[in-house]
């Protein structure tokens, strides 16, 4: 199996309710964002970052784990809660990635909260690999729980 789908991860809807995550803007959790080649498997089942499938650039601009992800808040419209992150730049680096997974780096076991798809396999070749997050509305924000 590989990465099939985007998906909320079924331990984080868990982990909730057990107040794991925090994504207060200042002072929430550290959310970071790790990329992944074909051979990864993720998806909702995905319950922690792992290092297995996982990237890496020879041009430097990618180190293992990610980068920390910039929480632009939480809002609460239309009886939709929802959460979004800033777009995300790795610069300098040469990858190809088939996808992403969203863990709370601060909690123990770094647990996983969203796998991410891109549809295929992109790639940067010694330049800039940009994740566009869509837009801190309740139709569109990364994170919803209606």
């Amino acid at each position: 199996m590989a990465i099939t789908t985007n998906a909320i991860c079924n331990s984080f809807k868990k982990e909730l309710l057990e107040a794991t995550h925090n994504f207060k803007n200042p002072g929430g959790n550290t959310f970071k964002l790790a990329m992944y080649g074909t051979p990864a498997t993720l998806g909702k089942s995905t319950t922690s970052f792992t290092t297995g499938g996982q990237v890496s650039s020879p041009t430097g601009g990618y180190s293992s784990g990610g980068k920390a992800l910039v929480n632009v808040g939480t809002s609460l419209a239309t009886n939709t809660a929802i959460t979004d992150f800033a777009d995300l730049s790795f610069t300098g680096v040469t990858i190809t990635a088939r996808g992403a997974l969203i863990y709370n780096d601060t909690a123990t076991g770094d647990p996983a909260v969203a796998v991410l798809d891109f549809g295929g396999e992109k790639t940067a070749s010694n330049g800039t690999f940009t994740i566009q997050f869509p837009a801190f509305t309740t139709s569109a924000a990364i994170l919803r729980i209606a």
